[in-house]
């Protein structure tokens, strides 16, 4: 059976684990077409997951952050020059390191998520210390990697012996979305390699992206919530999580 097959059947851990394991040989024409196919169908549920959270949460009247004309940001489509953008992105990342295939797939297919609470129209943050899923948009990646200081500070990072690599931020951390001082911000590790998926750093769960989604999904969103605790958040959990696709 081939991965795209045990996917669908449920494999989904062991697949990616075995995908992993191929490392760059992943991308050879005997592996790829069905790497690609499993890589297409998660984003695709990375998406119908969270449009269920996403409808749930404003049915609860969930306070999201909003654009300058009022339109909330929590979830957004792809946008429609995103070839573009990540042509763009990937040539100005080329000397420290490459874009991961799910970086690609998750722009390409999910757009963009900031299910954070919208703290300065609303102090009384429902879920404090959820830690809400949030990647930012591609059009944020590019801004970074296209700052005068951003190749010359990812240089500084290679070189550092307790570092090593360069990286995209992606996310801010758990305090940082309650407005509370705290850490770096989640980013996503670029490998001198190309790679099927990389490593989220600064993240609790010390994973990589992929797992990421998984981990927040197993939560509906909000990986750091002690939702036993929690009468309302129970009641949006017991009603979101039987919704959402295993990725």
């Amino acid at each position: 059976m081939n991965f795209y097959d045990r996917y669908k059947n449920g494999e989904s851990h062991s697949v990616y684990a075995d995908i992993e394991k191929l490392g760059e040989e992943a991308f050879s024409p005997s592996y790829y077409p069905d790497v690609e196919k499993v890589l297409i169908e998660t984003f695709q549920r990375v998406r119908f997951n969270l449009e269920i959270i996403y409808k749930e949460l404003k049915n609860i009247d969930y306070v999201f952050w909003a654009d300058g004309t009022g339109n909330d940001e929590a979830l957004l489509m792809p946008f429609s020059n995103t070839d573009e953008l990540l042509n763009i992105l990937e040539q100005n990342i080329e000397l420290v390191g490459k874009l991961p295939v799910s970086m690609k797939m998750f722009y390409q297919i999910v757009g963009s998520c900031n299910f954070a609470w919208n703290y300065q129209d609303d102090p009384d943050i429902l879920w404090e210390m959820a830690d809400p899923i949030q990647v930012a948009p591609l059009t944020d990646c590019v801004s970074q990697v296209t700052d005068q200081y951003w190749l010359e500070e990812m240089e500084e990072y290679i070189q550092d012996d307790d570092f090593g690599f360069a990286f995209l931020e992606l996310s801010a951390d758990d305090l940082h979305k309650d407005n509370v001082s705290g850490g770096p911000p989640y980013a996503l590790q670029l490998n001198k390699e190309k790679s099927i998926d990389s490593k989220f750093l600064n993240e609790p769960n010390d994973t990589t992206f992929i797992n990421y989604l998984r981990i927040c999904f197993e939560s509906c969103g909000f990986p750091g919530m002690p939702y036993a605790d929690n009468k309302v958040f129970q009641e949006f959990f017991d009603k979101v999580k039987p919704q959402l696709q295993k990725i």
